[in-house]
């Protein structure tokens, strides 16, 4: 399928959050409740219409454990997205949260667009993070923030287009040097008028098999 912008998109957090859920519901939508680690990293694709653009993700779904943080750091300079994941229903997941945030904002340009994700957001009677702190902790660390189920979908297109957004408006305001790939903007052979056909979201997708932890 045609686009008019691939944007290159990392998914990162501690192990056990639901990363590779979120991809899942995002790209087939569909939940898969397995909970075999994902060792290294895991890919899967869509292609969605965002302000009128034609923008295909390209997402990089990462381990999250320290054994394999270096080979998380291998994908860092090539995007120009993340979703950086807790689980509001373990604080030490929040409590790691800067921790990844510094690892991934030494490796990245200033311009790289963070969306801050409290995800599991359906366990209400099991929250143990509040909807407040962490939107307090993105405010104070410039990053978008919202709170997701992979379970239910909720807020999980939202993720992902929110920040494409971010990003299309950075673009426009002349922050990146498209010519240079690997700032994780690749430019497409339709950069068509505004207006593309199939509404706000689009249809084409693909995930490599794999498992996930909700």
């Amino acid at each position: 399928m045609s686009y008019d912008y691939l944007f290159k998109y990392l998914i990162i957090g501690d192990t056990g959050v639901g990363k590779t859920c979120l991809l899942l519901q995002f790209t087939d939508k569909r939940f898969k409740p397995v909970h075999n680690l994902t060792i290294g990293a895991e890919f899967g694709n869509r292609v969605v219409t965002v302000d009128g653009r034609s923008i295909k993700f390209h997402i990089w779904d990462t381990a999250g454990q320290e054994t394999f943080r270096s080979i998380t750091r291998s994908f860092y300079r090539r995007a120009v997205g993340a979703l950086l994941v807790y689980d509001i229903t373990r604080r030490e997941t929040f409590k790691h949260v800067a921790s990844w945030l510094e690892d991934v904002q030494q490796q990245v340009t200033q311009n790289m667009s963070i969306i801050l994700i409290g995800n599991k957001c359906d366990l209400v009677r099991k929250r143990a993070i509040s909807k407040e702190e962490g939107e307090e902790f993105a405010k104070q660390h410039g990053l978008l923030f919202l709170e997701t189920s992979a379970r239910t979908s909720q807020n999980v297109d939202e993720a992902f287009i929110k920040t494409a957004e971010n990003i299309l408006e950075k673009i426009q305001n002349g922050d990146f040097d498209l010519s240079n790939e690997s700032l994780g903007i690749t430019i497409g052979d339709s950069r068509s008028p505004r207006g593309d056909a199939g509404g706000r979201y689009g249809t084409s997708s693909q995930l490599d098999d794999g498992c996930c932890n909700y």
